[in-house]
């Protein structure tokens, strides 16, 4: 059974210490009608293959369809060795926390304890809000059932007989099987930024994975996470690039993978997203910003129309600029 190591921040070093993550085009290939799940899992293989520290999985049934991700999750434990696996991010309001814990638990055994669960409440917006009304749930008390849901999961992971009341669930004697390959379950990262969301993270979370525009708001929004943190944080960092020689003709093309993927314009998503769109050189650069303000693991989606040939360009030019600073 495959083991990793617990996430650990080393503040005396920036680059050397940030891992580096592949976000699977789960919703790019579901927009052009490509359903190919084999496809993706050969895109994890090759992650892995090229140097990735970790491979994710995004979740939206309704308002951004795309597949499954803790079942492509477990497709793809089986068919890699090494990265992390992780999912950016679920949203576990849509789901019974009972059967939810049951499916990470089965899935982080399946990964050999390789499994990072990513979550968060959904962003506020009409598609959004839809998705949850056709569910049945109700929107407004998402966050909520957030909180409550790691809870009880965090319950349910331990293997003994649980009996949990709260708002929203309320079960007696309930005991899961398998528990999950580490005693105390996969680390829950939660994704969000301004006040309430940092605070949420500061006591619920074991990781931060928010999407921030600007390095310096990351790195005042990481300082307010330590200053409260009831356990060690994770600092993560959400971010979509798009590589190309011509700065120009790179943020045409950043504009149409995100018109197509969001449904709204490239400048609505990068007032609230982290996004660059360039040369390898300057992504580098770019990456390093965010480095130094706290970042140590980046989950990277990117914008392009041909992923294969996406992911082979990020390892090729811009793996390599990391590592050589990480060393430097």
């Amino acid at each position: 059974m495959i083991k990793i190591r617990e996430p650990v921040i080393d503040e005396r070093d920036h680059m050397a210490s940030m891992k580096v993550g592949y976000l699977l085009p789960t919703r790019d290939q579901a927009v052009r009608g490509d359903h190919d799940l084999e496809r993706l899992v050969e895109q994890a293989r090759r992650a892995e293959a090229l140097g990735f520290d970790s491979v994710w999985a995004g979740d939206s049934p309704l308002t951004r369809p795309r597949a499954e991700p803790l079942l492509l999750l477990s497709a793809v434990a089986m068919a890699t060795h090494r990265v992390t696996l992780g999912t950016a991010v679920l949203l576990p309001a849509l789901r019974h926390p009972i059967l939810l814990a049951h499916q990470l638990a089965t899935l982080d055994r399946l990964a050999g304890g390789r499994l990072i669960v990513g979550m968060g409440g959904g962003f506020p917006s009409p598609g959004t809000e839809a998705q949850f009304t056709a569910i049945g749930v109700a929107f407004a008390r998402r966050v909520s059932r957030l909180e409550e849901s790691i809870e009880a999961m965090r319950h349910l992971w331990s293997g003994r007989e649980v009996s949990f009341t709260g708002r929203h669930f309320d079960f007696h004697g309930v005991r899961l099987a398998p528990t999950p390959a580490r005693p105390a379950g996969p680390p829950i990262w939660l994704a969000g930024g301004g006040e309430a969301a940092l605070r949420r993270v500061a006591r619920l979370a074991d990781g931060w994975l928010p999407y921030p525009p600007q390095a310096q708001t990351y790195a005042r929004e990481r300082a307010a996470i330590q200053q409260s943190a009831a356990r060690a944080v994770t600092p993560a960092l959400y971010a979509t690039l798009c590589l190309d020689g011509d700065p120009e003709r790179a943020r045409r093309r950043l504009r149409v993978s995100v018109e197509r993927y969001y449904n709204a314009s490239l400048e609505a998503v990068e007032a609230v997203q982290a996004m660059f769109a360039g040369t390898a050189r300057a992504a580098a650069d770019w990456l390093r910003f965010y480095a130094e303000a706290g970042a140590r693991h980046v989950v990277i989606r990117l914008a392009a129309d041909d992923h294969h040939a996406a992911l082979e360009d990020f390892a090729g030019l811009v793996l390599p600029l990391l590592q050589m600073e990480g060393a430097a």
